[in-house]
């Protein structure tokens, strides 16, 4: 079928009118489990009725104005951010691509008017994914995120992920402005970066100046049973990338940075026409006054260990299909011995939705509310999925 959109995705053969909760209805009015949130954004489901009576209070008022004017829902929720987190100051944005561009413009803007251009390094990692504008390609430097894009955005230096030796080295350059790095990499794998190597990595910018960026786009906003990945390690960033799950479903996006690192960050020097408009911010405030909830990041992790229990259980029924179980809170993965696409596609028929990643993996990433039947329901359609994908024996 010939379509008007742009084919940049290999989108799967059904199509949605209808969400609630964890489900989602098909047009022709199937059901599905979705365990995968939009890729970790619909954090309170789908039509979640707080969500909806704020983004529905808001349209009836406001929609935009710009930023040439005081916001006061821009306000309120950058308020409730930096009562919430180690940021002084928020810039938002619509999105984590659009994030990723001012953490690198902030990072490179700081050592410039501290007297020190020639700071412009960024260190990444190899697996990262930090969205696909110029910078955020750059950042990840695959070929497959980079091929037929050139030139790139020069000053990233891309190590091997885990690679303590080259990280040590690579520190040593009096040009490196800054580390970024995601505590869990999202479509890398979700590969969890250990406590220690964060707190490694903090203490390693404290030691040369350089600031530590976090991209917590998809492991931010009570993903993890914390309200940021980060505060499992007991570390905090100087600036932080955050998107997805913010706005539970409406395009939603913030650079968190403390005073000294948005230093250079002056009137004139970044803006947004759409950022921190009040309907974005009025569902913002919504999603971040539920998800701070100390009682509700207690429920993730209740929900957490369910679910990973569960899936261990289906690794160990299934060993012919899944390897291995990894991730923190309510983003995991499942990392797979046949093709990952393969065990997404079987989830198809048994009306379910997971989200591929590299690696083989698939990810899990529920809504953060998800209640525990449809933990064990989810569990049990991936098991149907299996038994329909294991090799047939002799």
């Amino acid at each position: 079928m010939i379509t008007p959109i742009l084919p940049t995705y290999a989108r799967a053969p059904v199509g949605f009118t209808k969400g609630e909760g964890p489900w989602l209805t098909a047009e022709d009015g199937s059901r599905y489990l979705d365990m995968g949130a939009g890729i970790a954004v619909n954090a309170l489901g789908h039509a979640n009725p707080a969500l909806v009576a704020a983004l529905t209070e808001q349209a009836g008022k406001l929609w935009h104005v710009s930023n040439l004017y005081q916001i006061p829902e821009q306000q309120q929720l950058a308020e409730a951010l930096v009562d919430n987190t180690f940021a002084d100051t928020v810039f938002f944005t619509n999105s984590g691509t659009e994030a990723c561009e001012l953490a690198v413009k902030m990072a490179r803007k700081y050592w410039y008017d501290k007297g020190q251009p020639e700071r412009v390094k960024i260190i990444t990692f190899s697996g990262a994914f930090h969205g696909r504008s110029s910078a955020g390609i750059a950042a990840a430097g695959s070929e497959k995120m980079t091929k037929g894009f050139g030139p790139l955005l020069p000053g990233f230096v891309h190590l091997e992920f885990g690679d303590h030796g080259a990280l040590a080295e690579a520190m040593k350059d009096p040009a490196v402005a800054a580390v970024l790095i995601e505590p869990i990499q999202g479509e890398g794998g979700i590969r969890v970066v250990p406590d220690q190597c964060l707190k490694g990595l903090r203490d390693a910018c404290d030691e040369t100046g350089a600031l530590l960026i976090l991209d917590e786009v998809q492991c931010g906003m009570g993903r993890t049973g914390k309200l940021f990945a980060h505060e499992w390690a007991g570390i905090t960033p100087d600036i932080m990338m955050v998107a997805k799950g913010i706005g539970g479903g409406f395009p939603l996006g913030a650079v968190l940075a403390t005073e000294d690192a948005a230093s250079g960050m002056v009137a004139g020097t970044h803006g947004s026409t759409y950022g921190g408009n009040p309907l974005a911010c009025a569902v913002g405030l919504a999603v971040t006054r539920i998800v701070a909830d100390p009682a509700f990041l207690d429920a993730v992790n209740r929900k957490a260990g369910q679910l990973r229990q569960s899936l261990e259980g289906l690794v160990a029924a299934h060993p012919d299909v899944f390897e291995s179980v990894r991730g923190t809170g309510l983003m995991l993965g499942v990392k797979c011995v046949l093709p990952n696409t393969d065990v997404v596609k079987a989830g198809y028929a048994q009306h379910i939705l997971t989200v591929p990643a590299a690696d083989n993996v698939i990810r899990i990433l529920p809504p953060l509310n998800i209640d525990e039947a449809d933990i064990a329901e989810a569990v049990a359609r991936l098991d149907r999925a299996a038994q329909a994908l294991a090799p047939t024996t002799n």
